[in-house]
């Protein structure tokens, strides 16, 4: 019977989910499994600035490919970066995290050791990631390779994190492997009940062929199932006006026909909310009632006849079909409607208010209207809570473009990791970061991690002096939601992408393009000239913006939350 290094047979899981870097922070608990991602070809080590941005970096990888890997040490480490993994959690991504732990033999003693509580147990920390994760191991001598698999296998599935603690003297320790750990991870649900989705297809297609208006509304969970290509075959087969919601912006092509734009609830444009009013029958496809995904719960599809397919089932009006999985529905029911999609007098597509021409200041307004034109087909963009995550949802979207934002989880700083996750996880691909001044203060580190893997990200750091969002929401001249100003422009600088010893250490950093401060529309645009131009160099702009200014949609959502 062949054998393998725990570390190595590890090493071996993560790649079968896609996973080619692994982010993360040194400690002593970790290093010799950091060895063994060191020296293996085909693994990039992260190479973080702290564990927090580590976390949030293997959300972002795991949003565009499909999984995640985060390696901490024991206690202080993997404390730091619980609030990433809960976030990844909250908002359904595979994200396996790893912590190096002390030696069995101190574990089993209740050895008084540094990075612990004091008390001897070590398990503690276990205990704690398992309310944040869907399945979480401290790992046993005869059952590791068990016990990785269940942890990975059931992670990618459900789509939520996972947790696995590794001893240090188990790291490089050679172990057994049996003929079904030889073989590939079993990384696919069980089918449907043939049955029980017979019933559920045949009852959505008598409810299709009596609507006279029907609509579909696209969220979330068709990116998290990546089922984009089933949804737009869905969308165009029907002909039925399409709607996305904001955790679903980016999962259906805007240039289709029947694409009407964003809903949710009373955040919603006019024009739109209109369109939806007067639907006789909602489709809806991965839906996710989160209050900033719906405008405050002001959604109010409850009075319509609406379908609900989701990631583990099916739900018709009231009636729920339980492991009626959207995954192996959803082609079904494109297959069965009629070839020629349904006939609707489209009038001309709702959009947001035109650039107001009678200022040179750099408004949201503006932005949210022009930027579009500047952003590169099939290009990721990453918008941090607050006013960027709001000025997405009715920004036109490029062609092949993913929209990374954590609407529901909502943690600041977090898009700085993500950007760096995003952009490791395909670096064919150029990514767009959207972040405010305070946002950025909490997580700024990540840009030195951005120029030392050489990627080469559009910073636009959107500088209003202060929390906005919190402004609007409570307190607008309070001073706690003021902060130090810093002198943004100067951060790519100041991270040493122009030092020559950097440049010597056998890396090849980013080069580095735009970099400055721009306050009026010209500037913006002549730096956005310089940005397409060079689009193999990172790039910084610092976008000073009103101080009170922010997009419609996060003025309507505030107007709402007085009695959250």
């Amino acid at each position: 019977m062949p054998s393998i290094k725990i570390g190595d047979y590890l090493i071996k899981r993560l790649k079968e989910i896609n996973i080619e870097t692994i982010f993360g922070v040194p400690g002593d608990y970790n290093m010799p499994f950091l060895d063994l991602i060191e020296d293996d070809k085909d693994l990039v080590w992260g190479n973080n600035a702290n564990e927090l941005n580590a976390a949030y970096a293997a959300d972002g990888y795991a949003r565009i490919r499909g999984a995640g890997a985060v390696v901490t040490t024991f206690g202080v480490g993997e404390l730091s970066a619980i609030n990433g993994i809960a976030g990844s959690y909250s908002e359904m991504l595979p994200v396996i995290h790893i912590v190096g732990t002390p030696v069995t033999s101190s574990q089993n003693s209740h050895a008084l050791l540094h990075h612990s509580l004091g008390n001897g147990d070590f398990q503690v920390f276990t205990k704690m990631s398992s309310m944040v994760t869907v399945a979480a191991v401290h790992l046993s001598r005869e059952r590791a390779l068990e016990e990785i698999d269940h942890v990975i296998s059931t992670a990618y599935m459900r789509k939520r994190p996972g947790y696995i603690g590794l001893p240090l003297d188990f790291m490089l320790k050679e172990v057994q492997v049996s003929e079904l750990q030889l073989k590939p991870l079993v990384l696919h649900n069980k089918p449907n009940p043939n049955e029980v989705q017979e019933i559920a297809l045949q009852k959505i297609l008598e409810e299709i062929s009596e609507a006279k208006k029907p609509a579909i509304i696209v969220d979330g969970c068709v990116l998290r199932q990546n089922l984009s290509h089933e949804a737009n075959a869905f969308v165009r087969r029907s002909g039925f006006p399409t709607f996305s919601a904001p955790m679903g912006k980016g999962a259906i092509d805007e240039s289709l026909p029947n694409f009407r734009g964003c809903y949710s609830g009373n955040v919603t444009l006019e024009g739109i909310s209109k369109e939806i009013a007067e639907a006789d029958l909602l489709i809806e496809l991965g839906s996710i009632k989160s209050d900033f995904n719906t405008g405050n719960f002001s959604y109010g599809l409850e009075k319509k006849k609406t379908i609900s397919l989701h990631s583990f089932g099916t739900t018709i009006y009231h009636a729920d079909y339980n492991h009626v999985c959207m995954s192996e529905l959803l082609p079904l029911l494109t297959e069965k409607l009629p070839e020629k999609a349904a006939p609707f007098d489209f009038g001309p597509r709702v959009r947001p208010e035109p650039i107001d021409d009678s200022t040179q200041e750099i408004t949201h307004n503006y932005l949210w209207n022009k930027v579009p034109s500047y952003i590169a087909p099939n290009s990721i963009v990453v918008a941090e809570t607050g006013t960027a995550e709001f000025g997405v949802f009715n920004m036109d979207s490029p062609k092949g473009a993913t929209f990374i934002s954590q609407i529901l989880w909502g943690s600041i700083g977090y898009t700085v990791g993500a950007a760096l996750g995003a952009g490791m996880a395909d670096r064919q691909r150029i990514v767009y970061l959207f972040v405010g001044d305070g946002s950025f203060q909490l997580t700024a580190q990540e840009v030195s991690v951005y120029i030392r893997q050489g990627l080469t990200p559009v910073i636009f750091l959107l500088n209003n002096d202060g929390y906005l969002i919190e402004k609007l929401i409570h307190g607008p001249q309070r001073s706690y939601n003021n902060y130090q100003m810093w002198e943004y422009s100067k951060t790519l600088e100041f991270f040493g992408g122009h030092l020559e010893q950097n440049r010597a250490n056998g890396k090849q950093p980013s080069q580095i393009g735009f970099e400055g401060k721009v306050k009026t529309r010209t500037e913006f645009e002549n730096a956005m000239k310089q940005v397409t131009e060079e689009p193999n160099k990172i790039h910084f702009l610092e976008v000073m913006m009103p101080r009170f200014d922010a997009p419609r949609e996060l003025k309507l959502l505030v107007a709402t939350s007085e009695n959250r």
